[in-house]
């Protein structure tokens, strides 16, 4: 069993705070292609790994479970797929190149995930900007599907790619490295 760190659950718990807000601000200005509503899931995920990056995944979806409604709740897998990507691909640092890689893993692991659970529990649309994209190739003739999971890797390339380098350039900076105790 992995011992808590007290310090360590404080940064999940901002990193929770960072996935819903910046995710809800974004969401609000109804920006195509971007949510960076992972960011805090990423950043904790590389920063101490895997089991604290699951641990702010979850947390973040049960929360927004209680803001917005229970349809957050099957995107937790999302997010738990955010964590172990980014802990695994950050093991020995989170550089530039990996961030990039991390980003480009999660624009197809992410879809995969995401366009199940669209379909499932929400026909395909969630009143996200990718919808727009998914209507568009439904009127074209594509099966629901093939435009679902097209259109969330249209916009995971953009959001996940953008999120992990924000994390990047985020954890290159002197204070933080100094708060975590760790050189990235």
């Amino acid at each position: 069993m992995r011992e808590f760190n007290a310090r360590i659950i404080a940064f999940c718990a901002i990193g929770v705070v960072l996935n819903v807000v910046v995710g809800s601000f974004v969401s609000m200005l109804h920006i195509p292609l971007l949510f960076l509503d992972t960011i805090g899931t990423i950043f904790i995920a590389a920063s101490f790994g895997i089991f604290y990056g699951v641990l702010t995944g979850v947390l973040t979806n049960l929360l927004m479970c209680l803001t917005t409604g229970i349809t957050s709740l099957p995107f937790a897998l999302v997010s738990v797929a955010v964590a172990i990507v980014v802990g695994l691909v950050a093991k020995k640092g989170f550089t530039l190149s990996r961030a990039l890689i991390a980003g480009l893993i999660l624009a197809i692991v992410c879809p995969l995930i995401g366009t199940i659970i669209r379909i499932t529990f929400f026909g395909g649309a969630t009143g996200s900007g990718a919808d727009v994209i998914i209507f568009i190739l439904r009127a074209s003739g594509q099966e629901l599907f093939t435009s679902t999971f097209i259109a969330t890797i249209m916009a995971n390339l953009v959001d996940k790619v953008v999120s992990c380098l924000i994390v990047y350039f985020l954890m290159k900076q002197v204070a933080i490295k100094k708060m975590i105790g760790r050189t990235v």
